[in-house]
């Protein structure tokens, strides 16, 4: 039969594995759900990923580059702009200082610990990156497909830059291997990581895991956490979950001093 025959045509002859328009019905939505657990997890797996270092923060952040772009612009944000790219500045040190030594650079057992894992896209995730491609290191973006596309940054590496239609499933590949979390200053996406990891580890439906919060006096302002104690909706100890850093070295030892190797999980 020739390959122009309407049955060959036809799209009920394809194979469903090859045919795009199938496997994006609604009634596949399970299959494509799965999908995007499966090749993430492979993929990490095939690398030898065993744990992660999290880090958050806002896509607005300046790089150094755009400040100085502003500056020769003479903008009217520079203000506001050479006051963010500190953190900017810092997410990249930190994520240096934990990719040199925090086991990214170092596979023990074909097994690497502690790689830097972020959204994949701009601000404080491309700084992250940034860090971990400065020390030599491996490390992931878990980018998200939106309305107004979101392109993965330079700096995560091409081997390990997902992206995922669903939040939940990104969610939870951020969640599976978290070692710890970092989360600098940032907007409503991330507050929902923040406290989607903090609720987590509050219910224990995760290891408890050392979590910072970087720029105290930002998040103090945003966020009034004692208030949440006052009123009964938190305990006390909840708050005891993370702790404040205002430098990259000061959140690398907490990390260390929460125990950042406990979790590490065994080879199965």
């Amino acid at each position: 039969m020739s390959d122009d025959s309407p049955q060959k045509k036809s799209p009920s002859y394809r194979l469903p594995a090859t045919d795009t328009d199938f496997l994006m019905r609604d009634e596949l939505r399970a299959i494509r759900f799965a999908l995007e657990y499966a090749k993430a997890e492979l993929l990490l797996r095939d690398w030898g990923i065993r744990s992660t270092i999290i880090v958050f923060g806002g896509a607005r952040m300046p790089s150094p580059e755009r400040v100085e772009a502003a500056r020769a612009a003479k903008s009217q944000d520079l203000a506001r702009l050479e006051r963010q790219v500190v953190y900017y500045n810092a997410a990249r040190e930190f994520a240096r200082i934990a990719s040199e030594r925090g086991g990214a650079l170092s596979p023990h057992d074909r097994k690497r610990d502690n790689v830097i894992a972020t959204g994949g896209g701009p601000g404080i995730m491309e700084a992250a990156n940034r860090g971990a491609f400065e020390a030599g290191a491996p490390s992931i973006g878990f980018n998200i497909a939106l309305p107004h596309e979101q392109e993965p940054n330079r700096y995560s590496t091409p081997a390990l830059t997902f992206q995922f239609h669903y939040f939940a499933m990104r969610k939870m590949h951020f969640a599976m291997r978290a070692n710890a979390l970092v989360v600098f200053p940032g907007g409503f996406g991330t507050l929902d990581e923040l406290f989607e990891m903090l609720t987590l580890v509050q219910t224990r439906k995760a290891p408890v895991v050392p979590v910072v919060l970087f720029g105290e006096d930002y998040w103090r302002r945003v966020i009034d956490f004692q208030a949440l104690v006052e009123e009964g909706m938190a305990d006390q100890a909840d708050l005891e979950l993370f702790e404040f850093a205002d430098d990259a070295e000061h959140a690398w030892r907490i990390l260390q001093s929460r125990g950042l190797d406990a979790h590490t999980q065994p080879d199965k």
